[in-house]
C-alpha cells in the first residue's frame, strides 16, 4: 500500500511515499523560482539559502540551460549509449575533463551520486582485475561520511543510524574514523587528531593486509554526514601518501563539493599534492536541472579497464543525451559568468557574516567549509561546545523557523545526532553582494528566534 505523508485540504489522500526524514509534516507547495528565490502558491517568497540538498548551483529559471534543454529534447531526448553516440555527450565530457584538469581524462556519466560512486566502485574492482591483483577487493571509508543512499553506496556510508536499519542488506566495507577539527578528543590538537586518524587509515590497511585493499574513499569537503569538514593539510598529505604506498585507489567523493562550489571546481585543487585517482561529482555539474552523476579517471586507468574487455557497468540513463546537454548548458554557465570566483568571493563574505553572528548569539558554534559550501553548527554555550539536546532537533527547529521567514535551510540528522547538528548554508553560485547580506540578515533574525525558543524551553 503506498504510503502517505498527509492529506489534501479536502482528505482526500495524497499518495507519495516520500516523507523527508521522518516527518509527516506538509511542505509548502511549490509554484516557481528565479535565482536565489523561490515562491510557493500562496505566493510567499523563499531565499534558497543551500540551493535544496546542495544542488542548485546556478539558480533557478537560467534562461540558457532551458534553451538548451528544449532544442536538445526537440532533437533526441533519449539514446542508449550501447547502440548510439551523442554529441551533448562527448562535447560534455570535453569540457568537464578540461575543467577538472590533468589527471581527469576520461569521463562517464550516470543518473546522480550514488550511481557515480558504485560506478567508480566498480571501476576500482575492473582496474584491479584487469592489472593481475584480483584479491584487491576491499573498499575503506571514513565513519561518519555520507556516498549514497543505494545499497552499495550506503555500504561506504558512515552512519551508524543507517547501518542498524540497512546492515543486513549491506555488503562489508571497512571504516576509519574522520578527522574532525571542532569537537576533538581529550589530549589532541587538530594536527595530531589529523595525524591519528590518517594513522587509522595505515593501521586497518595493515590489519586487513594491504594486498586485499582496493580503494579508500572520502569527502574533501565534508556533506551531511560532517557539515562542511575540511580537514587538516597534514591529513591530506598523509592519505596520499599511504595509498600510493600501498597501491590502493584514492577517490574523492565530491558530489557535494565540486563543480565550483568550492571557490575551485574540484575541491581536490586545494590539495594540490594530495590528487585523487578517482572524483566522483553530481549535483552540482547539472544544478538540479536534471539528474547527473559523473566519473572522472585518467586515461591510464580507463585504458587499462578498456583493453581487458571494456568497463562492465551501465544504466539506462548512462550518458543521456538530454541531462548531457543539460549539464553543458550548466558548466557553460559556470564558466561565462565566473561563478567558481563568486563563490570563492561571496564565500568569504557569507562565512565573515556568519562568524558574526556569534558574537550576538550563543546558539552559534563552528562556522566551517569552503567557498559557498558552508555550515554553521548549532550549540547552547560557545565555550563548552555544548549541543543542543537531541530530543529538539535543533536543526529540524531551526529550518521550521527559518521557512516562517522565508528561508529554505537544509538539514539532514546522521547518526542518531551524536555529532551534533548543523545547517548547510549553500546558496546558489550566482548569489550577490547584496543577496549575501539578505540572506545572512534572515538567517539572523531566524537564528534570534531559535535562541529565544530554547530559552523559553529551559535550555
Amino acid at each position: 500500500m503506498t504510503q502517505m505523508i498527509g492529506t489534501r485540504d479536502t482528505g482526500e489522500p495524497i499518495q507519495v511515499f516520500f516523507s523527508p526524514h521522518g516527518t509527516t509534516a506538509r511542505p509548502p507547495r511549490i509554484e516557481r523560482g528565479d535565482g536565489i528565490y523561490m515562491w510557493d502558491t500562496t505566493g510567499k517568497r523563499y531565499i534558497d539559502a543551500s540551493s535544496g540538498p546542495i544542488a542548485n548551483n546556478i539558480g533557478h529559471a537560467n534562461a540558457s540551460v532551458l534553451n538548451a534543454m528544449q532544442e536538445q529534447a526537440a532533437k533526441v531526448a533519449f539514446a542508449y549509449p550501447g547502440q548510439f553516440e551523442s554529441q551533448a555527450n562527448e562535447d560534455l565530457a570535453d569540457l568537464l575533463t578540461d575543467m577538472a584538469g590533468p589527471g581527469f581524462d576520461r569521463a562517464f556519466f550516470v543518473s546522480g551520486g550514488s550511481e557515480a560512486n558504485e560506478s567508480a566502485i566498480k571501476l576500482c574492482r575492473q582496474y584491479m582485475l584487469a592489472t593481475d591483483q584480483p584479491q584487491r577487493c576491499k573498499v575503506i571509508s571514513r565513519d561518519p561520511g555520507y556516498h549514497g543512499g543505494t545499497a552499495g553506496a550506503l555500504a561506504l556510508t558512515g552512519d551508524q543510524q543507517m547501518h542498524d536499519m540497512f546492515g543486513p542488506l549491506l555488503p562489508a566495507h571497512y571504516k576509519v574514523p574522520t578527522p574532525w577539527t571542532y569537537r576533538l578528543p581529550p589530549n589532541h590538537t587538530r594536527d595530531s587528531y589529523a595525524r591519528h586518524c590518517a594513522q587509522a587509515l595505515e593501521d586497518k590497511i595493515q590489519a586487513e593486509g594491504p594486498e586485499t585493499i582496493m580503494a579508500f574513499i572520502l569527502e574533501p569537503i565534508g556533506g551531511v554526514a560532517t557539515g562542511a569538514l575540511v580537514a587538516e593539510d597534514i591529513y591530506m598529505s598523509m592519505v596520499r601518501e599511504i595509498c600510493t604506498r600501498h597501491g590502493i585507489l584514492l577517490i574523492f567523493d565530491e558530489v557535494m563539493s565540486g563543480a565550483g562550489r568550492s571557490g575551485k571546481f574540484l575541491a581536490a585543487d586545494y590539495w594540490p599534492h594530495a590528487r585523487p585517482d578517482l572524483v566522483v561529482l553530481a549535483k552540482g555539474i547539472a544544478a538540479g536541472y536534471t539528474p547527473m552523476g559523473a566519473v572522472l579517471a585518467s586515461n591510464e586507468l580507463v585504458r587499462t579497464v578498456a583493453n581487458h574487455g571494456g568497463f562492465m557497468n551501465g544504466f539506462t540513463y548512462s550518458c543521456n543525451p538530454l541531462s548531457c546537454a543539460v549539464a553543458l548548458a550548466v558548466l557553460q554557465q559556470v564558466q561565462t559568468h565566473s561563478l567558481i570566483d563568486n563563490a570563492a568571493a561571496r564565500g568569504d563574505q557569507l562565512a565573515t557574516r556568519l562568524r558574526a553572528m556569534g558574537d550576538t548569539n550563543r546558539t552559534v558554534g563552528d562556522i566551517r567549509g569552503r567557498g559557498l559550501l558552508l555550515a554553521l553548527e548549532l550549540v547552547t554555550d560557545q565555550d563548552t561546545k555544548a549541543r543542543v539536546p537531541l530530543e529538539m532537533n535543533a536543526a529540524a527547529m531551526v529550518q521550521r523557523i527559518g521557512m516562517e521567514h522565508g528561508l529554505a535551510l537544509y538539514h539532514r540528522r546522521t547518526a542518531y545526532g551524536q555529532h551534533g547538528d548543523w545547517l548547510m548554508i549553500a546558496p546558489p553560485l550566482t548569489i550577490t553582494p547584496d543577496q549575501v547580506d539578505e540572506l545572512a540578515d534572515t538567517l539572523a533574525q531566524t537564528l534570534r528566534q531559535f535562541d529565544q525558543d530554547l530559552s523559553a524551553a529551559g535550555v
